[in-house]
C-alpha cells in the first residue's frame, strides 16, 4: 500500500497541475517515509519469544511514528488522494490490530514458549555447570593431595623435635634454667634498694661522665641493672667489680651527686654496707656459680652439641614446609571458593528449571 501512494502520487507528479502538484510532492516523500521504516524492520529468520518480542516493538515504534504523520500531514493532503489515504488508512489500522494480535499471544500464549527457551537453556548450562564442578572437584583432589604429605611430613619433624628436646641433656638444661630464673629473681630482690642509685649512677655516667666509672664497669653496670645473674657468674670470686662500683656509688652519695630521696638513700647504704663489709651476697654467688658451672657442662657436652644440630634441622625443614604448606592452602582456599561459587549456580538453576517446569505444565519434578 506505500507503493502504491508512491506511484499514484508520482504521477500525479508527471502531470504538472498546478492545483495537485505541491500536494502530489508532499504525498509521495510521506509515502516513501512510510516504505523506508518499513524496510527497515526486518523479519526474525528464527522464531523465538526473544526474537519475536523484539520485532512486535520495532514494528510499534514504526506505526507510532506513522501515526503521528498521518495526524499531521494527511489533512493538509485533503481533498486529494482521497481513495489513496483511506486504502492506506485501511491496511495501517489492520496492520495495528495484527500487531496488538501477535502482542496479545506473546504476553498469554508464547510466554510459555518462551519459559520453555529459558528452560533449555537453563539445562544447558547445568550440563557445563556440572562439568566445571567436575573439574575443579578434581583440582581440590590434587591440592589437597600435595598438602597431605606437607602434613604428615610435618607432624613427623614436630614429633622427632618433642623428642629431642625430652631427651637428657635438654631437659636437664630446661631445669638449669628454671633455677637460672628463680636466681636472677632472688638477686634483684637482693638489689632492689640499689636500682635506682644505679641507674642515676648510669645516667651520670652516660651523659656527664662524672660517675667516675671505667668502660668495664660501665658495662658491668649495665649488665647488673638487666640480667643479676649473668652479671654475677661473669664476676670473679668475690665479685670484685660490683664491690668496686659500690664504692663509687657510695662516694657519689656522699657527694649527693645522685639527688636521692633520703629513705632511698639509706636503703642504699644498707645494702651497700651488708655487701661491702659482712658478704651478704657470698651465698647466693655460690649457688649461682654452681647453677651456671652446670649449664656449661650441658651446653658444651658432645651429645648437647649433636642435639643443638639435630634441632637446627629439623626447625629449618620444618620452617621450609610450613612455607608450603601456606602456599598450597591458600591455593586450596582458591579452589574451595570456586566450587562452592559453581555448585551455588548449579542449586540456582535447578530451583530454576523446577519451577519453570511447574509454571507450564503444573507438575512439581526435582531436578537430581
Amino acid at each position: 500500500v506505500g507503493k502504491m501512494l508512491v506511484d499514484n502520487s508520482s504521477k500525479e507528479i508527471e502531470k504538472r497541475n498546478m492545483r495537485t502538484y505541491n500536494r502530489a510532492r508532499a504525498m509521495n516523500k510521506l509515502a516513501r517515509l512510510f516504505t523506508e521504516r518499513i524496510k527497515k524492520v526486518n523479519a526474525p529468520e528464527q522464531v523465538s519469544y526473544d526474537n519475536l518480542n523484539r520485532f512486535a516493538q520495532e514494528i510499534q515504534k514504526v506505526f507510532l511514528v506513522t501515526d503521528i504523520d498521518i495526524k499531521n500531514w494527511f489533512p493538509r493532503l485533503s481533498p486529494f488522494f482521497i481513495m489513496d489515504r483511506r486504502k492506506f488508512l485501511a491496511v495501517h489500522e489492520k496492520a495495528k490490530e495484527a500487531l496488538a494480535a501477535l502482542n496479545d499471544f506473546l504476553t498469554k500464549e508464547y510466554v510459555k514458549t518462551k519459559t520453555l527457551e529459558e528452560t533449555f537453556q537453563l539445562l544447558s548450562e547445568l550440563h557445563s555447570l556440572e562439568q566445571q564442578l567436575s573439574e575443579v572437584a578434581a583440582e581440590k583432589k590434587s591440592i589437597e593431595n600435595e598438602r597431605v604429605p606437607i602434613e604428615k611430613e610435618l607432624a613427623e619433624l614436630e614429633k622427632k623435635i618433642a623428642e629431642l628436646q625430652g631427651e637428657g641433656p635438654v631437659d636437664q638444661l630446661f631445669l638449669v634454667e628454671a633455677e637460672i630464673e628463680k636466681l636472677n629473681k632472688e638477686l634483684k630482690h637482693s638489689l632492689r634498694h640499689l636500682q635506682k642509685p644505679f641507674k642515676k649512677m648510669r645516667a651520670l655516667s652516660l651523659y656527664r661522665g662524672g660517675a667516675g666509672l671505667t668502660q668495664d664497669e660501665r658495662d658491668m653496670l649495665e649488665l647488673y641493672l638487666e640480667s643479676p645473674f649473668k652479671a654475677f657468674t661473669t664476676e670473679a670470686a668475690g665479685y670484685p667489680v660490683l664491690k668496686q662500683i659500690l664504692q663509687k656509688l657510695a662516694r657519689l652519695m656522699n657527694e649527693d651527686k645522685l639527688k636521692l630521696k633520703s629513705d632511698k638513700a639509706r636503703k642504699a647504704e644498707q645494702d651497700m654496707t651488708e655487701i661491702l663489709k659482712r658478704d651478704s651476697l657470698a651465698k647466693i654467688y655460690a649457688r649461682c656459680a654452681e647453677v651456671a658451672a652446670r649449664e656449661r657442662a650441658i651446653l658444651n657436652s658432645a651429645k648437647m652439641e649433636e642435639i643443638k644440630r639435630d634441632l637446627s634441622e629439623y626447625q629449618e625443614q620444618t620452617k621450609r614446609l610450613k612455607v608450603m604448606k601456606a602456599r598450597v592452602e591458600a591455593h586450596e582456599a582458591v579452589k574451595e571458593r570456586a566450587y562452592n561459587d559453581v555448585a551455588s549456580r548449579i542449586s540456582s538453576n535447578k530451583k530454576a528449571i523446577e519451577k519453570n517446569v511447574y509454571d507450564s505444565i503444573g507438575q512439581k519434578v526435582q531436578v537430581l
